[in-house]
């Protein structure tokens, strides 16, 4: 995953925790994004089959054309947004309280991302914004980097934008919209595209970082910020080859630095080279280096669809095919690379004062938790449905069951693009220097390269042809 704020380390050790805590099942933001996901996607299936639906709780901007409508659907629905919100800020409050963040820091920190996702999220709903590109992922990204670095935020309200957590539970949210089936058949096709891409990617930043001159455990962290998923991967990484506490943030800074500038280039080459939906949200899955910045890039290419002359497909495919290669086929890769990297920095790197032992349990250790959150969403929605006809799935099980879930996703989804933006800071990029810069832009090069011939030709028929219902 991809985070471009790291948890302040003196927040830590600011509550106390218990030994569930420790054991990481109600501490880290990963378990948290399960437990959160997996219990909506539960409470939103009793109150359907009591007849009912959490619509009312899940309510979302609708299509507006008049200043004049959107104020009278803000104005109708205003107390159902301040039951949302208040819902959502106990149990965020209360997660992230576990996790180490001080409750009076967050709570005010989301209040504010809250109300900046309901004017994104209203922005855009108007009808003409897809003639003028106003796409909500890239509005929300646009808008939290003009206000980090041009009007300027306090450090403290960075407490409540955490990409990670926010990215995290959509994804969870998103594996109840997709059929498990679905995942049966391209996870497969995913997983190969997905490891073809990580390995050889990997292995150009390393080689290229090596012959700079760079240290073999900067060179590591660097493969596999570029190769797996952005922040998290770098992270492990960096813990299991023991890296020197400058390198994390040097992979840091050049993964958000061009996972930014891909959201806004792979959908506008994708538009370009007018790519049905489902291949270029595999395109993007492929080639982009963080979750959350993947899923807005996604999510703007898919909401060409029937908009742009050319574009082909669904926006629902776009999301799909990026998931499946992104979630199912590269964060699966943080633990396999956390694992194998210690082992070579123990019996290889000896000279460079490695000395911990390689341990199997790093690969569960470094493992996403969440994919295991998504898997069991897509499963459990997929036995409710199944007994249903699609006449039926239309008119009761969407509106009243996937609908709601959905809009809650897409809430999760707003908050953390406005997160990536509003941690962002344009002057901490300069810091990371020249060969690190070099070694990984070579992978960027060579990501974009094979990432487009594996999703356009080779498996281009493949994602083309993906569905979602």
């Amino acid at each position: 995953m991809s985070d471009p704020q790291v948890p302040p380390a003196a927040n830590a050790g600011d509550l106390p925790t218990t030994p569930m805590m420790r054991s990481g099942l109600l501490g880290t933001e990963d378990w948290w994004a399960v437990w959160l996901g997996l219990g909506i996607v539960l409470i939103a299936y009793a109150v359907f089959a009591a007849n009912s639906s959490i619509a009312w709780v899940a309510v979302a901007p609708a299509k507006w054309s008049t200043l004049g409508q959107l104020a009278d659907q803000l104005v109708g629905n205003a107390g159902r947004y301040a039951v949302q919100f208040a819902i959502l800020l106990g149990l965020f409050t209360a997660a992230t309280a576990c996790i180490g963040l001080r409750p009076r820091e967050f709570i005010p920190s989301f209040t504010f991302i809250y109300l900046l996702s309901l004017l994104v999220f209203a922005a855009g709903n108007w009808d003409q914004a897809s003639r003028y590109n106003l796409e909500p992922p890239l509005l929300a990204l646009a808008i939290g980097l003009l206000i980090s670095n041009i009007i300027g935020l306090p450090r403290v309200l960075d407490a409540g934008f955490r990409v990670e957590f926010y990215i995290k539970l959509g994804i969870v949210l998103l594996g109840a919209t997709l059929p498990f089936m679905l995942i049966v058949w391209a996870g497969p096709v995913a997983i190969l595209q997905a490891s073809l891409v990580s390995i050889i990617t990997f292995l150009v930043i390393f080689f290229v970082a090596t012959r700079l001159g760079l240290d073999k455990r900067l060179a590591a962290t660097l493969g596999a910020g570029g190769a797996v998923c952005g922040v998290s991967a770098a992270i492990a990484v960096a813990g299991a080859v023991r890296a020197k506490k400058e390198h994390p943030p040097i992979a840091i800074s050049l993964v958000v630095f061009w996972a930014i500038i891909m959201i806004f280039v792979l959908p506008f080459a994708a538009r370009l080279l007018q790519l049905p939906t489902g291949v270029g949200g595999a395109w993007i899955g492929t080639s982009e280096f963080a979750d959350a910045a993947g899923f807005a890039a996604a999510q703007a290419y898919g909401g060409l669809a029937g908009h742009a002359n050319g574009i082909e497909g669904t926006a629902e495919q776009a999301t799909a095919a990026y998931t499946l290669i992104k979630v199912i086929g590269r964060d699966v890769w943080i633990g396999i690379w956390a694992f194998v990297l210690a082992y070579i920095a123990v019996t290889r790197w000896e000279t460079t004062g490695i000395d911990t032992k390689a341990q199997a349990r790093q690969i569960w250790g470094r493992f996403p938790k969440f994919v295991i959150g998504f898997l069991i969403a897509s499963m459990l929605t997929s036995l409710i449905v199944h007994a249903y006809s699609l006449s039926d799935y239309n008119t009761k099980v969407k509106p009243a069951l996937i609908g709601p879930i959905t809009a809650l996703r897409t809430w999760a989804f707003t908050f953390s693009f406005l997160s990536i933006g509003l941690t962002t800071r344009v002057r901490d990029f300069t810091a990371s220097g020249i060969r690190p810069f070099i070694a990984f832009t070579a992978g960027v090069i060579v990501n974009l390269i094979i990432g487009y011939v594996l999703s356009v030709h080779v498996f281009g028929s493949h994602w083309a042809a993906i569905t979602t219902n």
